[in-house]
């Protein structure tokens, strides 16, 4: 599933394409996707673009009239394109503009969402998102006072996007590593200190795999095709068995609600 940075890449893949032109029109070839694409999509014409923004795992076209969210899903991607480009099967939707390129959707598994919006501070999406990990609300003091009180495991809690939004199973992992903290430990067990090392540890790795266009294990492409190389960098996800980069110790792997976790039991406490 594509997560943070990988939807991150994909929003500014296609930004310069889209922004401050025209959408002629939307062509909806398969409507039948998470939920039924929205009836303004359908009909969606002469509407110059204002921005393109993320929320959490969203990227958020803004127009005159609204927005227009897609969420990639599983296995969705964008691709920029020009009308030579015949759609194939998975080819759900395309937004078609005025400087001849296409903004194509493609999804096999079609767990993806193109929906609208008129106004997001009211859209049920995102009432009960936390913080962004990469924004100045995000810091250690926020995340310990969070931690109070909570015996569950450290690991899925960062995952929770009440507590912040687009940490997801690989880049929980790395961020754990990287501060030094197992991720088996009770929440509450979190130290000040600890803290701060950790929000500083999301927020380099998920920098880090920005820079580098996101982390290909399936199916996520950018935009302009070219596969994301932050999988070259993993220090402990999908690596179990194979010696720590940092002390030799052998990866080690568990479960954490039905999802693979990896860690270092030497490296981290």
């Amino acid at each position: 599933m594509p997560e943070l940075p990988e939807v991150e890449t994909s929003r500014r893949g296609i930004e310069p394409y889209l922004v401050g032109h025209t959408i002629q029109y939307c062509l909806v070839r398969n409507s039948r996707l998470r939920w039924p694409v929205s009836e303004q999509i359908l009909t969606l014409c002469d509407q110059t673009v204002i921005s393109v923004k993320r929320r959490a795992k969203y990227l958020l076209i803004e127009l005159p009239r609204g927005w227009i969210i897609v969420h990639l899903g599983m296995s969705g991607r964008l691709r920029i394109l020009t009308e030579e480009n015949a759609p194939g099967k998975h080819d759900h939707v395309d937004l078609v503009m005025n400087n001849g390129h296409i903004l194509r959707y493609t999804d096999p598994r079609r767990f993806g969402a193109w929906l609208w919006s008129d106004d997001l501070d009211q859209c049920r999406l995102f009432t009960h998102l936390g913080p962004e990990p990469l924004s100045e609300q995000f810091t250690g003091s926020y995340l310990y006072q969070q931690s109070r009180g909570k015996r569950s495991q450290i690991k899925p809690w960062l995952m929770d996007n009440k507590l912040v939004v687009g940490v997801g199973n690989i880049y929980a992992s790395e961020s754990l590593f990287t501060a030094g903290i197992r991720p088996d430990r009770a929440i509450c067990s979190l130290q000040p200190d600890e803290a701060e090392r950790l929000a500083a540890a999301i927020k380099i790795v998920l920098q880090r795999a920005i820079a580098q266009g996101g982390t290909t294990l399936r199916d996520f492409l950018q935009s302009d095709g070219n596969a994301g190389y932050f999988a070259q960098e993993l220090q402990v996800y999908g690596r179990a068995g194979e010696p720590c980069r940092t002390c030799g110790t052998p990866i080690e792997s568990c479960r954490h609600g039905q999802r693979s976790t990896f860690f270092c039991a030497t490296c981290q406490h």
